[in-house]
């Protein structure tokens, strides 16, 4: 082989071996081992879901936000840059005494400021403004002025009159409070999902396994039983047995493989994650007794569950609108006074000099005097609808009083299961090594070994299982209560310090 043969064969194994560690990182990478708390980080930093709520609890944070602005005091530039006017207007000559038409040009401009503040107990505004225009006509006349308003200072609202101010901020704090936990209370979803994902995929990973080992087992005591066969120590029936259990052993390992794939698949999208990513799970420990008094769980249940903030919401704007229906119906009167100063000259800086005083007191009364019935008919619909939605509100809260109290029970009938469960497996996996080592050497039959295999394995999967409803009956419990009883604080509380939310 010449040289250039040699580099060439060199290039290509050089190559080959490259390509070979790149799909073997790529391969790594597709492989994650997840425990618990994991996979719910994971579903809560990049789950679509999660991405959905958070979207959602912004959207309301924003309201939540404009409303505070809109307490503050605002400040708007009004500006009209350039404005032409050409037409032909009816005017009354002196000289003849009639009236004629004559054409008119005009060119104007001007701007000002406006300060406003709201005034939430009356329910009125206070204004500050300041102003200048300017004006140029091209008539038979020419003519060029500014008009100045240096400052100008009032007050308006309605007297007795529906009072809008006062009631959003009896509403916006709670409306943004049942945003906040309810947007805590999808997590808490969020994290519900994660865990049912995690333990069907442990589920399906525990029945792989045991089908591999059965398999193993299987193909094991069919070696056996073929050499125990032919010294005639078993009938040919009990061999027939071995080999179809060894057969129906291999079909299980190819169905739970299946099952296995489509865990995987299920638990990585819903993270985020590829599609093909190999994930392996960790089964949690043995978790600690908790101690979730009914009383302290329903307590929390009341102050934090976004259901009955919302029909606390729905009720004070039910509330609200009896409040306005029934103004309606009353006399109204809106007051608007102000006082300033103003002033017009041929140039600018007189506009500005010695101006004059300017005052305006306005007050408009409207009296409903024949609506035939319209305003009564609104107030008993408002009446009604409010009654409706206390009805509501304690029917639900009812029904979430029964919720918590029955998942509480769960929880705590659960700690209980997981601690036989585990006992159960300890004894049923030692009790199948002794049969399986006692039908080795001919002590028992192949119906005893079934038996304490199937045992076994029924005992794996209820140990699964039972954490599987432990954890699941934990994170119902923190979605109804909003209470995270490991660290002994409410998630409202949390997310305020972790959001640095005021």
């Amino acid at each position: 082989m010449d040289i250039k043969n040699k580099q060439i064969l060199k290039t290509t194994i050089l190559f080959a071996l490259a390509l070979t560690a790149m799909t073997t990182t790529v391969s790594a990478q597709r492989r994650v081992r997840l425990n618990l708390e994991r996979t719910i980080e994971i579903a809560n930093d990049s789950s679509l879901q999660a991405f959905r709520n958070q979207n959602l609890y912004l959207s309301g944070y924003w309201e939540f936000i404009s409303y505070r602005a809109g307490r503050l005091p605002s400040l708007t530039l009004n500006l009209t840059p350039a404005s032409y006017n050409r037409y032909i207007t009816q005017r009354y000559n002196y000289d003849e005494n009639i009236d004629v038409y004559r054409a008119q040009q005009m060119f104007s401009a001007g701007g000002g400021l406006n300060i406003t503040q709201n005034f939430d107990p009356l329910g009125g505004t206070f204004y500050l403004e300041t102003s200048l225009n300017y004006m140029r006509n091209f008539g038979d006349i020419r003519s060029t002025q500014y008009s100045s308003i240096p400052v100008r200072l009032g007050y308006r609202q309605s007297l007795i009159g529906f009072n809008e101010f006062k009631w959003e901020r009896r509403i916006e704090p709670v409306k943004y409070e049942k945003v906040k936990k309810q947007f805590l209370y999808n997590m808490e979803e969020v994290n519900e999902n994660a865990v049912n994902y995690f333990f069907q995929l442990a589920l399906a990973q525990a029945e792989y396994r045991l089908a591999v080992d059965n398999l193993a087992s299987c193909d094991t005591l069919y070696t056996i039983g073929e050499r125990r066969f032919k010294i005639a120590a078993i009938s040919q029936s009990d061999l027939l047995t071995l080999k179809l259990d060894k057969v129906n052993a291999s079909n299980s390992v190819k169905n739970t493989r299946m099952a296995l794939k489509r865990a995987m698949f299920t638990l990585a999208t819903y993270l985020g994650m590829e599609k093909d990513t190999e994930i392996e799970v960790e089964l949690p420990g043995i978790p600690r007794a908790k101690d979730i008094p009914a009383e302290t769980a329903l307590n929390y249940a009341k102050l934090n569950n976004p259901t009955l903030l919302s029909h606390k919401q729905s009720i004070l704007e039910a509330q609200r609108d009896v409040n306005r229906t029934k103004v309606e119906q009353r006399i109204n009167a809106t007051v608007n006074a102000s006082i300033g100063y103003n002033q017009v000259a041929e140039k600018l800086g007189l506009a500005y000099s010695h101006p004059l005083r300017q005052d305006l007191v306005s007050l408009t009364v409207s009296i409903p005097i024949i609506d035939w019935g319209v305003r009564k008919g609104k107030l008993n619909m408002a009446k009604n609808n409010l009654n409706v939605l206390e009805i509501t509100a304690r029917q639900e809260e009812i029904s979430i009083e029964e919720d918590v109290l029955m998942t509480v029970s769960d929880f705590n009938i659960q700690q209980g299961l997981v601690a036989t469960a585990v006992e159960a497996l300890e004894l049923a996996e030692t009790a199948y090594s002794q049969t399986k080592q006692r039908f080795i050497i001919g002590k028992i039959d192949l119906n005893t070994l079934t038996l304490s295999l199937n045992r076994q394995q029924d005992a794996n999967k209820n140990y699964i299982s039972a954490l599987q409803n432990y954890w699941l009956s934990y994170y119902k419990l923190r979605k109804l209560t909003l209470f995270d009883f490991d660290s002994n604080i409410e998630l409202s509380s949390k997310f305020d310090i972790e959001n640095r939310v005021r």
